[in-house]
């Protein structure tokens, strides 16, 4: 049985489509909408586990990753 992994996707439109992006491992996909960039990223990082070294892995993993938002002054 294959083990599931909990990881983060950022979505921002770019453009006439989306991109998105996964700040564990900074592995990013595209799509026209939100949920073909989202799918397009699940399968991006499952052929990554599926191809890469478990020490690229490693050193690629980002184990902690905080998504908040910011107040800035600007001007």
């Amino acid at each position: 049985m294959k083990q599931k992994r909990q990881l983060t996707a950022i979505i921002e439109r770019e453009g006439d489509g989306y991109v998105a992006l996964c700040p564990e491992l900074d592995i990013a996909s595209q799509g026209d909408t939100i949920e073909e960039a989202r799918s397009n990223l699940v399968e991006a990082l499952e052929l990554f586990f599926e191809t890469a070294h478990p020490s690229e892995i490693q050193e690629k993993l980002h184990t902690e990753v905080f998504v908040t938002q910011l107040e800035v002054s600007v001007g």
